[in-house]
């Protein structure tokens, strides 16, 4: 089982630059031991059941809620049975194509 999720945390009502508590955020999935990666937009982590993904959204949701009065995210989940290391498989996939003919 593979469940990729990828999400954004924005905290609001702290002004225009949010990057320090974005980063709370990252530091909760990168300690979580999960695959992950991040970039301009989203945070991608992979784990093997719903619940132990959701709950590291949950703590990165929780790590920038102490620091600001309201908090939005966006996410995006790929459930899928009988896959593992879909991460990295996705985007192998495609760099193979786009080497091609």
């Amino acid at each position: 089982m593979s469940v990729l999720v990828a999400f954004s945390v924005t905290p609001l009502g702290v002004g225009e630059g949010v990057g320090e508590l974005v980063a709370e955020a990252v530091r909760v999935v990168r300690r979580s031991g999960l695959a992950n990666k991040t970039d301009a937009m989203f945070t991608v982590i992979e784990g093997d059941s719903w619940d132990e993904v959701m709950t590291v959204v949950h703590d990165a949701v929780e790590a920038v809620a102490a620091r600001a009065p309201r908090v939005s995210v966006v996410i995006k989940v790929d459930w899928r049975a009988g896959v593992t290391d879909a991460m990295t498989r996705k985007t192998e996939s495609v760099e193979r194509y786009l080497s091609g003919p």
